[in-house]
């Protein structure tokens, strides 16, 4: 089968050569001071003070030439892509909301133009061209969720890695910190130690290693707000019960740690879920519905954007779940959710579309859970054109309480629109059946 197994392709790029050099200088300047005469009574005294004559010598300075580079990165449709990196030796810029940049260099070396999530592009130095055009491609995650219990047994494991082999699958999205705040593979962070949280279910390293060995992307989950270890061992950060205050330094400390830790052991891509506000009949029970949106809003994307910009340098990209719904709604359903700001703060938003989760009566549909294709793809349409400038769609997609063919049918509609996606069993339960081959995605 075709893996993924790198995020590289080319494109081409060019710099605009700019020289200048300074003009000699100098010259030399004559002093000569005359005798002078002191006269008394008694005799005359001349007093001589020979010529000096001070010269400085010529002298040239000369301007390194500096290459100056400009440029757009776009994705394949054309789309202005915020957030690249454009580097060329010791020189490194950032492109803006509408994927310009600009930089300059003393030394002509390869361009190259990164962003986690997506392909990268190395070219060489050519003076010849003024404005480079660039083209990157988001890479394309077609993942099946492995539970810890899953990822801690060897036989359990190895068959999900034949499932891969078998199929499109070309990533494992893993768990670090789970619903309730339960960290499943150690890690050098000693807070989590301190309240006890680490319950460890299977080694990380070995597995992203077995992963990678195979052409595999690997994500981690890591479950932000909803954790009743850290409420229960620090009461200044706790919003109720097991739920932490989404404004808390200390609580967003903490995760930031564990996010760290793991893009450090080597997962590709840290995914956040959780980052939210309550849900249900605790959100009226919070002060949360007193907030305004705005400020819900912002307490999560400020959040997912202190985040980015930690582990976008070490590597990672960044990743965040949100409620399916809230694609399809105007406001943020007093979760503090909304495709718009946080999508500006992530490289991937993946809306949960699980169509047994949705209402009767949603799009008209008596049991939305009878149409997956449907649903999936009314979701995805939704979503795609509230999504901010650099950030892609790859929704969660549903892999339980349906036969395989209506996994198969809710896959169709993602591929159909042109997004990645992941399948969630909470057991980890997948038959090759459900999922589409190589040749099916065009892989």
């Amino acid at each position: 089968m075709n893996r993924v197994s790198s995020l590289a392709i080319g494109s081409l790029f060019a710099m605009l050569l700019v020289g200048c050099a300074g003009e000699p200088g100098g010259g030399g300047v004559n002093i000569e001071l005359e005798s002078s005469t002191t006269s008394s009574s008694m005799e005359t005294t001349t007093t001589s003070i020979a010529p000096t004559t001070t010269s400085t010598a010529p002298t040239t300075t000369t301007t390194t030439p500096t290459h100056h580079v400009t440029g757009r990165v776009s994705d394949e449709e054309g789309s202005p892509v915020a957030g690249a990196t454009v580097s060329m030796g010791d020189q490194v810029t950032t492109t803006g909301a509408d994927g310009w940049f600009s930089l300059e260099s003393q030394e002509p070396a390869t361009m190259t133009v990164t962003k986690p999530g997506w392909t990268s592009v190395e070219l060489d130095y050519d003076e010849a061209v003024e404005f480079h055009e660039v083209t990157i491609t988001a890479f394309t995650v077609r993942g099946i969720r492995v539970s810890p219990e899953s990822a801690g047994d060897d036989a359990r494991f190895e068959r999900l890695l034949q499932l891969a082999r078998d199929t499109a699958v070309n990533t494992l999205v893993f768990d670090t910190k789970q619903e309730g705040g339960v960290v499943v593979h150690d890690i050098a962070v000693e807070d989590a130690h301190q309240i006890g949280a680490v319950t460890p279910h299977y080694d990380a390293a070995t597995r992203i290693e077995q992963a990678h060995a195979e052409g595999l992307y690997t994500i981690t989950r890591i479950v932000v707000f909803d954790d009743a270890y850290r409420a229960s061992a620090f009461a200044e950060e706790r919003l109720i019960g097991g739920w932490l205050s989404p404004t808390s330094e200390g609580a967003r400390s903490y995760v930031l740690s564990l996010a760290a830790e793991a893009c450090e052991i080597g997962f590709d891509e840290i995914q956040f879920d959780y980052i939210r506000y309550p849900a249900g009949a605790t959100a009226d029970r919070t002060g949360q519905l007193d907030l305004s949106q705005a400020d819900r809003v912002a307490a999560i994307a400020t959040f997912l954007g202190e985040a980015r910009s930690l582990l976008n340098p070490m590597g990672c990209t960044v990743s965040g779940d949100v409620f399916g719904v809230v694609v399809s709604m105007e406001d943020d359903q007093g979760l503090g959710q909304r495709p718009e700001e946080l999508s500006a703060e992530l490289d991937v938003l993946s809306p949960m579309v699980y169509p047994s989760h949705y209402s009767n009566g949603w799009l008209g549909y008596d049991d939305p859970n009878d149409h997956p294709y449907e649903v999936t793809a009314d979701a995805i349409s939704d979503a795609m054109p509230r999504l901010a400038e650099g950030s892609t769609l790859r929704p969660w997609l549903q892999a339980f309480w349906w036969t395989n063919e209506q996994i198969k049918t809710s896959i169709q509609a993602a591929e159909d629109h042109g997004v990645g996606w992941i399948l969630w069993n909470v057991l980890s339960n997948y038959d090759a059946a459900a999922l589409p081959s190589d040749a099916e995605v065009g892989s």
